[in-house]
């Protein structure tokens, strides 16, 4: 017999350990273990996802009439980590051979290379083919370039896979729409709610189990609305195409007091657990495109995000490991504000924010970065701490695509290895692309004094502060060319209030 262990986020029939899959002579094994929701505390909604998705596949492929060995979090004979659970079902049936696809995490791996040295068994790891690029094909194009940039790598897959191409040549001749992609929200255009799915007799069982054993977990457990077969994840993913995608390249960057799924797909969860195909997923966008039902910035700005982004960061992530998770270039050392759990602040911006997150496991990129991430990045926070909080509260969070959006994208601490400037803001920024700031304690067009807006002096003493480091990146030029027109009590004046309201953080 032939163990094939999958872990949560490979839940899917395409997976290359399940080619071939014999219903007589292979076993399936899936596993809730504490160590994978604790390793930091997941939160709730995530882990009843997970836990649901993989028990609806589970049944799924018993139905199909596989042998599945499945272990609920309850089992009494539980180990407790998936490297155990696989060694008990090695000890405790006849298995002749293990065949697994590599985990998506380093620590994961580790676990399967370990495993690997240590069976009695023959035991292989198979490449994950689920991505548009494999991990060698990222490294061999990544030595022949001068700067390791998202854009030079997005245009190399244009070419490669040929979509939204001409021949050789784009369509329309653009290769990137993200100017077009920062529209503010005009107040009579409506944004019809994304597609939400009532929990059926499973997902409510895994709702009381993640009740019982994760109470401290961050987030609420309910309501539940996700997709959580691969079924559900298309109905959403279709509905969205349909009702979202022709607005979301306008207005991908905007948010809204009230409204956290605006013209957003929510389907980030669903590709990173295997329930939806992203090869299929931006066929499907260019189809939309090339019939006319919705315009290129939409298509693109879309796409951009699979094929570009997505796939850069797991190249990132895969070529830097394990030293990356320590990169801290500016030497960040303070702790993540409570409020990052409570949202207790008078900042409505942070407050709607971690609202949202604590309701939903879900924020948009811009929320991400230019919010939360913009903090942190102001407040000097140790880039361990937001790594796992990001990685702890969205429901799409694996260590892999989140690591090199948070130490990279958001907060500069890699040096420039993912971003090209650090991606900071004043409170301007948040209030031209939000309604956050009408309602919000502080006045956005203040500078100093009590009622200023703590994004405003922040900025700005960020660019004090690292002057000698970023004075001469070209990306930087006006914030350092105003700077320089400013006077030194002016300056000193900033200062002072940023250190102020940072002291009132401790």
């Amino acid at each position: 017999m032939k163990l094939r262990p999958l872990y949560c986020d490979q839940l899917t029939h395409a997976l290359p350990s399940l080619v071939g899959l014999s219903k007589d002579k292979d076993l399936i094994l899936l596993a809730e273990t504490k160590q994978e929701a604790t390793y930091v505390k997941h939160h709730k909604k995530k882990l009843i996802f997970q836990f649901s998705a993989m028990r609806h596949f589970a049944e799924e492929l018993k139905s199909d009439g596989y042998q599945v060995r499945y272990v609920t979090l309850d089992c009494p004979k539980n180990r407790g980590s998936f490297y155990q659970e696989i060694f008990r079902a090695i000890k405790e049936l006849p298995i002749q051979e293990v065949i697994v696809t590599k985990p998506g995490e380093y620590r994961q791996y580790q676990d399967m290379l370990k495993l690997k040295k240590e069976c009695a068994v023959p035991f292989e790891i198979l490449d994950d083919d689920r991505f548009f690029i494999r991990e060698q094909e990222f490294l061999d194009w990544e030595k022949e370039q001068k700067n390791l940039l998202m854009e030079h790598f997005y245009r190399m897959m244009r070419k490669k896979t040929g979509i939204l191409m001409n021949g050789k040549e784009p369509v329309e001749g653009v290769w990137n729409l993200d100017k077009e992609n920062r529209k503010t929200l005009p107040k009579d255009l409506t944004t019809p709610k994304p597609i939400q799915f009532k929990p059926d007799q499973i997902t409510q069982d895994v709702i009381t189990l993640v009740k019982k054993h994760f109470p401290n977990h961050f987030g609420d457990a309910e309501p539940f609305h996700f997709a959580v077969t691969a079924k559900d994840s298309q109905k959403a993913f279709d509905y969205f195409v349909k009702h979202h995608l022709q607005h979301f390249g306008d207005y991908q960057d905007t948010m809204k007091e009230g409204q956290p799924f605006l013209f957003h797909s929510i389907i980030s969860p669903y590709i990173n657990a295997g329930l939806l195909d992203p090869k299929k997923v931006c066929a499907k966008v260019e189809r939309a495109y090339k019939s006319g039902k919705v315009p290129l910035n939409a298509a693109e700005g879309f796409i951009r995000q699979i094929l570009g982004w997505r796939e850069f960061i797991r190249g990132v992530y895969w070529k830097f490991m394990p030293h990356y998770a320590e990169n801290n270039v500016m030497d960040c050392k303070e702790p993540l504000p409570d409020f990052y759990w409570t949202g207790n602040t008078k900042m409505n911006c942070i407050h709607q924010v971690v609202k949202m997150t604590k309701e939903e496991a879900y924020s948009h990129h811009i929320q991400r970065l230019m919010v939360t991430g913009n903090f942190a990045l102001l407040a000097n926070c140790n880039p361990k701490d937001v790594h796992e909080w990001y990685l702890a509260v969205y429901a799409d969070a694996y260590e892999w695509v989140e690591l090199p959006n948070t130490i990279g994208m958001a907060l500069y601490a890699d040096g420039g290895i993912v971003a090209t400037k650090p991606y900071i803001s004043s409170g301007a920024y948040i209030n031209r692309m939000s309604d956050y700031c009408k309602n919000c304690h502080y006045n956005v067009k203040e500078k100093f004094g009590e009622k200023a807006c703590p994004f405003n002096s922040l900025y700005w003493y960020f660019i004090i502060k690292h002057e000698e480091r970023f004075d001469k990146n070209p990306r930087m030029k006006l914030p350092y060319r105003n700077l320089a027109k400013m006077d030194q009590q002016h300056v000193n004046k900033i200062v002072e209030q940023a250190e102020q309201f940072l002291e009132s953080l401790k």
